[in-house]
């Protein structure tokens, strides 16, 4: 079958070139030939070091292709064809066990978190594995998702974010129509919350950031839809809000990155009996300004939220099919094999604000 063009992250800091050989498929696999592939926070951990492997690998997890070659019995299973554009979810799902059968597939028992596209050992056959690569290969518990004809793959990869947004801002806590939200954190997650919340139906969006690193991502926040952004750097959130709608919040959605203090905020924003859900990870144990009593006091509920299941990218792909959002518009930055180091660095941190979407496009 020959050979396709792949990064391999050998070791932090060390991406790598390669040549990987092209695997004959079976009956119940595929071969995906890659368009794009979106970068996200874990693409860049994974580059700094800051979330370690031990093993080399392909990154990737954000896939959007074309169906290059399948399997009889794959194909009458994920319902498409050769030619087909799709969409690759990061986890797999052997559809038996009880976490699959009922929709947990994020905890699969035969796969789970510890086998996930883009951090699977490039020793492991096939080895392509992840979306930085020409061609990527789909197992038989791959899960896919039809992209539309007409949707630009660049733009497509943001089923990835966008899942996130539909089931952290939505189905997790229960968003209802009319409800007050605040989004913490106003990169592409957290204005993929405030999309999400604004279908179904939310009455009053606020979206926090914090300094001058996050001004522009909260005007693009203005341009989905929020009705009030606040720079918690400047400006208490908690004060804002109120003289703005005279309460706090049914919802808060939590998507910072390494932003220990945010939780504080999450707690105060949140009404009595309101619910609080936590996405974004801490980077530490320290949390400022937590007293754990005002949970108990204001009777919270309180929800951690790490993957996305099925019904929220389907929900994602028909958002971004709408148009009824600006994601066409985000600050987006397109890499190649050859220049993706520098994005991820960029990413990473350093002097550059990083764009809102980074995408690879092998």
């Amino acid at each position: 079958m020959g050979e396709a063009a792949a990064l391999v992250l050998e070791a932090p800091g060390r991406l790598v070139r390669r040549r990987l050989a092209v695997p004959a498929i079976g009956d119940d696999d595929a071969l995906l030939r890659v368009e794009a592939c979106g970068l996200c926070g874990t693409d860049h951990e994974q580059y700094s070091g800051a979330l370690p492997a031990g093993y080399a690998f392909v990154p990737g997890h954000e896939t959007v292709g074309v169906v290059e070659a399948i399997g009889d019995s794959a194909a009458a299973r994920w319902g498409v064809t050769a030619g087909d554009r799709v969409a690759v979810e990061v986890f797999q799902s052997c559809g038996r066990c009880a976490q699959c059968e009922t929709g947990e597939y994020r905890r699969c028992t035969r796969h789970g978190i510890a086998d996930m596209y883009g951090f699977i050992p490039v020793d492991k056959a096939p080895g392509l594995w992840g979306g930085y690569a020409e061609i990527q290969y789909l197992s038989a518990d791959t899960v896919l998702h039809r992209i539309p004809a007409g949707l630009d793959p660049v733009l497509a990869t943001l089923f990835n974010p966008l899942g996130a947004g539909v089931r952290w801002g939505v189905t997790v806590p229960g968003t209802a129509p009319g409800d007050t939200v605040a989004v913490l954190g106003p990169g592409v997650r957290g204005l993929c919350v405030l999309a999400a919340v604004r279908r179904a139906g939310a009455g009053f969006v606020m979206v926090t950031g914090c300094g001058p690193r996050d001004a522009g991502r909260l005007e693009a926040a203005k341009r989905f839809g929020a009705d009030l952004v606040v720079d918690v750097d400047t400006v208490d959130p908690v004060r804002a809000l109120r003289d703005a709608t005279g309460g706090l919040c049914d919802v808060v959605v939590d998507v910072t990155a390494k932003a220990p203090a945010a939780f504080a905020q999450a707690i105060a924003l949140a009404r009595p009996g309101g619910t609080v859900v936590l996405a974004g990870t801490r980077g530490s144990a320290d949390v400022p300004g937590f007293w754990p009593d005002m949970i108990v006091f204001k009777e919270l509920r309180m929800f951690g939220a790490l993957g996305v299941d099925s019904p929220a990218y389907r929900s994602a792909i028909e958002i971004l099919t709408s148009g009824d959002f600006p994601f066409a518009s985000l600050e987006r930055s397109v890499a190649g094999l050859d220049d993706v180091e520098d994005l991820l660095a960029t990413m990473a941190g350093g002097d550059r604000v990083p764009p809102v979407h980074g995408v690879l496009v092998p």
